[in-house]
């Protein structure tokens, strides 16, 4: 694999051992400049912003990309607003010949790399906040990180204006923020959800993974399991507080050092369910550490009565 670069180029060009090659962007005005000239061909662009680190859940997104549009756009970017911790932002996993090779492989037809200056030039300033959908969940234990999730997606979806944007359900408060964000501020992208891609054991893909030692892994796939458990229990008619509180006597069992939240809410606003009438859909979502490695994980939830 080589990369052919030039001082004078605006595209780099990674070429892979078959001869196939990705255009590799890192300037708003390059970017610009390849999402005009498929503009003028008539072309629908999709785009799926990531850190990098990928897997096969993000590649998922892509290819739901490539179904929707004629060019799909990868992102990689590691944003260190969105993480409050500066440990978290060190150790967070990296390997940008991998994601390029895999990325060739899969014929995504651009990949944007910005710097950090050009996300976030000297003085920058703003700040995207949605304070009701982002102080619960995540929120309320990763102070500030929905802010600089809110911020720097903005940015992508201004600086390439696809036709249409992909989120995986994984992060599910973060894709319900992302929409919220679009309609609030009229941003002419069309939020789409990718389904969760799992192991076969059931552990739901991410990036994060790769920091589990081998006993974690072994442990990690507890998770889906309990998560599972408690909404057959809820859907059969078992109280929500009491389902909830043995899935939380279950993942102690398993070994889980701690839990964030194991909460049931309802799916348009992310307010909290523990009985009675929702007004939207319902997912129970979670959020477990094992060692020093925080895990994250939903299901959608649909009882056939209302559970009291």
């Amino acid at each position: 694999m080589t990369v052919e670069s030039s001082p004078r180029r605006a595209v780099s060009l990674q070429t892979q051992a078959d001869g196939t090659q990705l255009p590799i962007v890192r300037t708003v005005k390059d970017l610009r400049t390849q999402v005009s000239n498929w503009r003028s061909k008539g072309d629908r662009i999709a785009l799926v912003p990531t850190m990098g680190a990928l897997h096969q859940g993000h590649l998922s997104l892509m290819r739901d990309g490539r179904k929707l549009c004629d060019r799909v756009i990868a992102t990689i970017f590691v944003n260190p607003k969105q993480f409050n911790r500066a440990e978290d932002l060190q150790s967070y996993p990296s390997d940008n010949l991998q994601d390029i090779a895999l990325l060739t492989e899969l014929g995504v037809d651009l990949l944007y790399m910005p710097g950090v200056e050009e996300i976030y030039p000297p003085d920058f300033q703003t700040v995207v906040s949605l304070p009701a959908l982002s102080g619960c969940l995540c929120g309320a234990h990763r102070a500030g990180h929905f802010d600089g999730v809110s911020t720097v997606v903005s940015k992508l979806l201004l600086q390439a204006l696809p036709d249409v944007a992909i989120f995986g359900e994984k992060d599910f408060q973060q894709l319900q923020i992302i929409r919220r964000m679009v309609l609030d501020l009229n941003i002419p992208v069309a939020i789409e959800g990718g389904a969760t891609v799992r192991e076969a054991d059931g552990l739901a893909l991410s990036s994060r993974n790769r920091l589990l030692s081998d006993d974690e892994r072994l442990r990690a796939v507890s998770l889906h399991k309990v998560l599972s458990a408690a909404v057959t229990a809820i859907e059969a008619g078992e109280p929500v507080v009491k389902a909830l509180e043995m899935a939380r006597q279950h993942l102690s069992e398993a070994g889980f050092t701690s839990v964030d939240y194991f909460e049931v809410r309802e799916e348009q606003n992310l307010t909290l369910f523990d009985g009675g009438h929702p007004k939207s859909s319902l997912r129970i979502f979670a959020a477990v550490w094992l060692g020093s490695t925080r895990i994250i994980d939903n299901l959608p939830v649909n009882p056939t009565r209302s559970p009291m």
